[in-house]
Parts: C-alpha cells; structure tokens; sequence
C-alpha cells in the first residue's frame, strides 16, 4: 500500500472529485434557478452564475487530465510536483473562488490567481524551448535572452487567448466573466468596464516577467533553474 501511494494521484482524485460534485451542484441551479437579477433564494445566486460555474468546471475537469495527456502523447516527463502545483491552481481558481465564492469574499484573488498563472506559463514555455533545444531531429543551439524572450511571450500569448475565452463566452451566453457589470446586472462605462481584463493582462505579464528574467540569468550563469523547469523526453523526439 504504501509503495503504491502517490501524492499526484491523490491531489488529482480529491479534486477531480471536487470539481464533478461542484458541476453537478451547478447543474441543479442552472435547473432551478431564477433567471435575470432577482435573488436565487439566499444565495443571492441567479441561473447564469450558475451557468458560469458549470462552465468553469467542465472545463476544470478537462483541464485536470491535461498535464497527464502531455506526458502520454508528447513522450515527456513534467519537472517534479508541477503537475500538482497545477491542478491545485485548477482548485483555487474554479472551486475556492467561483463556488466558495472566493473572487467576492477577497477582491485581489482573482489577480493573486493570473499572477501565479503567469510565473507557471513561463516555466512551461521554458520547458518548451528547452525541449526544442535538445530535440535531435532540430539542431538548434538558443540564447538565455531567446528563451526568456520566447518564455515571456508564450505567457502572454496564453493569457491573451484565455481572456478571448472569456470575451467570447461572454457574448455567447450573457455571462459576466471578464466583471464589465455590476452584480445587479448594470453594464460598466469607459475604464471601468475594461479594468478587470487589463488587470489580469498586466499581472500575467508581470509573472511571466519575473520568471522569464529570473531564468535568463540562471541560464546565463548556469545555476540550474531552468534544468528543473524543464520537462525531460521519456521517448522519440
């Protein structure tokens, strides 16, 4: 028993598991729930924001067995504990702040959450072009200021494509995930209705920023961080 225990394995299941119970506890309210601005009994909830929860751990769950599906099709290994880093960042973001309501109860989690997305998306483009650089079929021998460069803008690259999600998500079930309404429904005028979304695009950049310059002169002066961001080929390449 105890050699078969593994600490991935388990942080997976109890929020796999989490995350199946919260969809199916939103797919109760999409079901029962008020439409429009009134009040969802005392919760204060109405049918969207249920329909935003649902959505959110759908995608949760799919993302979950990611770090899994890039290890088995890619043929890599992930640096140690970065597979649990990420599904307890899925934790935090879809179960602690949509259904524990932890974007409400505490105003900068949101921003706490892109920062730490942002670190984590520069140490996976590191992993990227660390293993372009060890491909054998690419001869390709790259600068720490290209990685760090290349680093930073696949960050921002992904934290662009996440708020087009949620633009278009947006627009496509009246939803409110980039926060340019109120909670009563009113639509935000000028700066205002934009800040959410800039916010998170700064302190995206501004993690990938931190990662991106703190491996560049780890690899300029070899002290090894980028080594152990980096996934390790288990097969081909």
């Amino acid at each position: 028993m105890k050699r078969g225990f593994s600490w991935d394995k388990a942080v997976f299941l109890a929020v796999l598991v989490t995350l199946v119970g919260s969809a199916a506890y939103s797919l109760l309210g999409v079901l029962s729930a008020p439409s429009g601005a009134m009040p969802a009994l005392a919760h204060g909830k109405v049918r969207g924001d249920y329909l935003l929860t649902l959505l959110q751990c759908l995608l949760g769950i799919l993302l979950v067995f990611l770090p899994s599906m890039i290890q088995k099709r890619l043929h890599v290994a992930l640096p140690g504990g970065m597979s649990i880093v990420f599904v307890v960042f899925l934790y935090a973001a879809i179960y602690l702040g949509e259904i524990r309501s932890f974007y409400d109860r505490f105003p900068h989690w949101d921003l706490v959450l892109h920062t730490f997305s942002g670190l984590m998306l520069g140490a996976l483009g590191f992993s990227v072009v660390s293993l372009l650089n060890d491909s054998d079929r690419v001869k390709v021998s790259l600068s720490p200021l290209f990685m760090a460069v290349f680093a930073f803008c696949f960050a921002a690259a992904l934290g662009v494509l996440w708020e087009i999600y949620e633009f278009s998500v947006d627009g496509l079930l009246g939803l409110n995930m980039q926060r340019f309404a109120v909670v009563g429904g009113a639509p935000l005028v000028g700066r205002e209705a934009l800040s959410d979304t800039m916010e998170d695009l700064i302190v995206d950049c501004l993690g990938a920023l931190v990662i991106s310059t703190a491996g560049y002169f780890s690899e300029k002066h070899g002290k090894g961080l980028v080594e152990r961001l980096a996934m390790r080929r288990t097969g081909p390449s």
